[in-house]
């Protein structure tokens, strides 16, 4: 029999190696035969035999169990690493209709249990089903219930990890203490029960907040369900072996994080919407749902042309490329098409990806017997423009390095795609097939079928002839008119008008030979057919099956459906016949769909001045002269500004000569500090976040295969981007907003690489500045202390006071500190203008701090120089922006006393005269209506009485 081990790891032994105990279960043995055996791996009388026994049972054989689900075009995952104990996620993305994501995380994971929902996409459960039959491991599809987002939601915040917070030695010692003595009432005895197991409502809010720390899946209802599968699995799966059915809250995990694929960039909801990656507007109308693209860098790089080429790039920006093959495959493509000789050719290149529609859709539509005539026509449109297409690249000039023009050229096969075109358009009648409304076959293309066709559309006269015939055989009292009539399905009818005597007892008359079919009757409302009353007239028609129709049925038969019938059969062979060409069409449709976005970046590069980055395999970000890519859409004039950012520079980092820099082209600029954090300080609107964001979509862009908004740029391929710029508030959050901004920064501490990126704008507001300034210091001293592996970080501040005392220290941290100019203009006419940054230096006197007078004016200049600021000029900008002087003035000269730390002037200072005489005039209106009696003693009658009492207190003639 087989014997399978199992090794369980006590909670109190996490930290070492200590406790670890190895039962070996043999199914043919009892639990009484069979007792559970410890072993201490650290005794010191263990023997060498001992020794080696232990290390073979050292085997962990605990299998990787993983959930998934894809649902209306969405993939989720999320798998157990027994041997981490850590929880991998992968939140709701878009998939494509190859599974490429789902393929992507099978193989990397390579799961030995993958668990599915029973309302999964079926072509997704086949693409698991097959890997697993590869693999030899097991597929089971579980019942949808398992997978629902709130079940998933509950079960993960059970789990200790997120519900137990830590707690201190000392208090757990005390609580044991006190646990001894007899609890005295019930307020006392449930008091111990929260204490022993927790209070259930307490555990699930610390669930709840800490949930963001560790990962962003509230808004994806597919990973939730992916998730509560997964550990209702582990669950029983623990009940099983261990005998310990302590439900999900049981299960040792240590950790919950994304799921990290290779090759591909990791950003999350947060930061496509802090960088205004996508912008959804809703519709004008409330009546609709709908929306479009908004001002967002999908917007104005998307010019894609078809369906599949939209959805592409959407996976482009969803997911950014890591490989630097793939990436400069992608510049090269832009490069060759933005060539001053190519435009033309491009340009007609994106016309013929215009004129081609969703063939894969189309063939699905024909696999499922549901193409319309509309889908046939595609399907030629698609081949005509292929051809096109395959004529235009051999135009394009300079193209031989250019990857997706050499899998274009090899996936257009012009003979193959020719014989398709004249074989569906040789075949199928377009005139016909539009006014009949279904699909038609030429003349000429097969005998039987014209021949039926002849015979159909000659049947008037034949039924003419017919009917005389008919009518000259029956009795002439019987009917003033026959007709010969033919019905789909029916045959041959002879149609005869209802007569009013067979509207009585006796019925329809039937002749000799003749057999009733059915009668129909409708309304004549035309004037003509109205009674003398005015009332409207029924009419009804009598039809009968004769010895002519049953021989007319025999030898002509019933035309329409024959001819239908002949037609699928035509149709279904050339369907055939196209599906042969299923697989060169789907190929070259994703081709297609990349040239689409190709042309698309290159059309956009051309048009907004994007330079083409230098990709590196260095962890550095240099820019020269970067733009924000949507800003400089919206203004004037956008200044410009540089950037560099060496990765894992933090302490006890020694940079190599050959580090110094990254391109030949910048070796001039020797004076640039090679950091890794950036701190930049500044006034208020003077344009910081502004310029934290465009290094990040410069980084963005390079990486999708687009070019960059800047004069040059030198780029390290980046891993992941977190952020903290925007608070996205909702009430079905638990949380304050400065709670959700310590979840953004946890999560990016927490998962951060060196090769991340980390923008953080102005952390530490929301609370009190002592509280924030330490926050935002200790983030800083926490990522440099990770030394080599402190990731690149662009952190904008106004906590001015970290500057001194050494707690950021220029001078002692590699740290570097930026500042955006600004104009500063004095109110006298005999003082220049001075730019800020020529009072920064290295003083730190008081004339250097000197706020702004109320007479003197700024002006921002949004330039980058290095250096801090000392200054925010808040106040100045609130004057800019419409604050009233009084509120300003206030503000200012409060804002000097605690400069001065003389905050105790403003308990001492005195009253305005003004303010002065105010004052008394309250206080004797005070003093005369305590004095006044309005009680309804003394003859004191009625509410004129008593108004004119409060009118004389209060001074006001009546």
């Amino acid at each position: 029999m087989p014997v399978r081990k199992t090794i369980s790891r006590s909670p109190s032994c996490a930290e070492d190696a200590e406790g670890i105990t190895v039962r070996v279960d043999d199914p043919s043995d009892s639990e009484d035969t069979q007792p559970r055996k410890k072993v201490r791996w650290d005794s010191s009388a263990e023997t060498p035999e001992d020794e080696e026994t232990e290390e073979s049972t050292d085997v962990v054989t605990e299998k990787i169990c993983l959930a998934a689900s894809c649902q209306f075009g969405r993939v989720a995952c999320a798998y157990y690493d027994p041997v981490k104990r850590t929880v991998f996620i992968f939140g709701d993305t878009p998939e494509n209709q190859h599974f490429d994501l789902t393929r992507a995380f099978l193989e990397q994971t390579n799961p030995d249990v993958v668990l599915t929902s029973s309302k999964a996409d079926d072509n997704f459960m086949d693409v698991c089903r097959d890997f697993m039959d590869g693999s030899g491991g097991t597929f089971q599809v579980r019942p949808h219930k398992d997978f629902l987002p709130l079940k998933g939601r509950d079960r993960l915040l059970s789990l200790r990890l997120l519900s137990e917070l830590p707690c201190m030695q000392s208090n757990a010692g005390e609580q044991s203490e006190d646990s001894m003595s007899e609890p005295r009432n019930a307020y006392e005895f449930m008091s111990r029960r929260r204490e022993i197991g927790g209070d259930p409502l307490l555990q699930k809010w610390n669930a709840s907040v800490r949930l963001a720390n560790f990962a962003s899946v509230e808004e994806s209802p597919l990973c939730l369900g992916s998730i509560g599968a997964l550990l209702d699995y582990l669950a029983r799966a623990r009940a099983v072996s261990e005998l310990e059915d302590d439900g999900v809250g049981g299960l040792e995990i240590r950790a919950i994080e994304s799921l990290p694929l290779l090759d591909v960039m990791q950003i999350n909801a947060d930061a496509l919407f802090s960088l205004q990656i996508f912008e959804d507007e809703n519709h004008a109308s409330i009546h609709s749902d709908k929306t479009k693209e908004g001002l967002s860098l999908f917007g104005i790089l998307n010019n894609t042309k078809t369906t599949l080429g939209r959805a592409l790039m959407r996976e482009w920006f969803l997911r950014p490329s890591m490989s630097l093959p793939v990436i400069n495959a992608r510049h090269d493509a832009v490069e060759c098409f933005m060539r001053p000789d190519n435009i033309t050719t491009a340009t007609s290149m994106h016309g013929h990806i215009q004129g081609t529609k969703n063939v894969p859709r189309i063939l699905t539509a024909m696999k499922s017997g549901k193409a319309k005539v509309s889908d046939w026509q595609g399907l030629v449109k698609f081949a005509f423009h292929a051809l096109l297409l395959r004529d235009s690249l051999a135009e394009l000039n300079h193209s031989g390095g250019v990857e997706v023009t050499r899998k274009l050229l090899a996936a257009l096969d012009i003979g193959r795609f020719r014989e398709l075109g004249n074989a569906v358009n040789e075949t199928i009648d377009w005139e016909e097939s539009t006014n009949a409304a279904r699909v038609c076959v030429r003349p000429h293309v097969d005998d039987e079928l014209d021949n039926m066709k002849h015979v159909y559309h000659g049947i008037d006269a034949v039924l003419s002839k017919v009917a005389v015939q008919i009518s000259s055989k029956i009795p002439p009292d019987y009917t003033s008119s026959l007709n010969v009539v033919y019905f789909p399905q029916l045959g041959f009818l002879v149609c005869v008008p209802m007569q009013d005597e067979w509207l009585g007892e006796e019925g329809i008359s039937v002749l000799d030979g003749w057999s009733f079919q059915f009668s129909s009757e409708y309304v004549l409302s035309s004037s003509l057919s109205r009674t003398s009353s005015g009332q409207s007239r029924r009419s009804s028609h009598v039809y009968f099956k004769s010895q002519e129709m049953n021989d007319m049925d025999m030898h002509i038969g019933d035309l329409h459906p024959a001819i239908v019938d002949r037609e699928i059969e035509i149709i279904q062979v050339l369907q055939e016949k196209v599906l042969a060409f299923e697989a060169d069409i789907a190929r070259a449709c994703d081709i297609c769909a990349e040239l689409d976005c190709l042309l698309s970046f290159a059309a956009a590069s051309r048009a907004q001045d994007y330079r083409r980055p230098r990709m590196t395999e260095m962890n550095v970000i240099n820019i020269k002269q970067g733009r924000h890519p949507l800003q400089e859409l919206v203004v004037d004039t956008f200044v410009p500004n540089d950037a560099f950012i060496l990765g894992g520079s933090g302490f006890g980092v020694a940079l190599a000569p050959k580090d110094a820099h990254t391109n030949d082209e910048f070796d001039e600029d020797r004076h640039v500090q090679k950091n890794s954090i950036l701190v930049c300080t500044g006034a208020n609107a003077c344009g910081k976040s502004v310029y934290l964001k465009q290094v990040a979509l410069i980084q963005y862009m390079a990486q999708i295969g687009c070019f960059v908004s800047a004069e040059a740029a030198t780029i390290g391929v980046v891993d992941k981007i977190f952020t903290r710029i925007q608070t996205r508030e909702s009430v079905s959050k638990v949380q304050s907003a400065f709670m959700i901004d310590l979840n953004q920064v946890s999560l990016a501490l927490r998962n951060s690489t060196a090769r991340s990126l980390i923008l953080l704008d102005e952390f530490g507001k929301g609370t009190l500045p002592a509280d924030g300034a330490g926050l935002f210091c200790g983030v800083m001293k926490y990522l440099l202390a990770r030394g080599a592996s402190c990731p690149k970080v662009i952190a904008t501040t106004h906590f001015h006071e970290l500057f001194h005392n050494d707690l950021l220290s220029p001078h002692k941290l590699p740290v570097t500190f930026l500042h955006m100019q600004v104009l500063l203009a004095t109110g006298s006419d005999n003082k220049p203008a001075v730019l800020e940054s020529d009072m920064m230096g290295d003083s730190d006197d008081d004339a250097s701090r000197a706020p702004l007078a109320p007479s003197d004016k700024i002006t921002y200049l949004y330039k980058v120089a290095d250096g801090y600021s000392l200054h925010s000029h808040a106040i100045t900008c609130a004057e800019l922006f419409g604050v009233p002087r009084r509120v300003t003035t206030r503000a200012r000269y409060v804002s000097e006393l605690l400069a001065k730390h003389e905050l105790s002037q403003l308990l001492d200072e005195a009253m305005s005269d003004a303010e002065r005489q105010e004052l008394e005039k309250a206080e004797e209106v005070c003093r005369r209506f305590l004095a006044c009696d309005l009680l309804p003693d003394g003859g004191r009658e009625g509410r004129d009485t008593v108004r004119q009492d409060l009118v004389g207190i209060l001074g006001r003639p009546e």
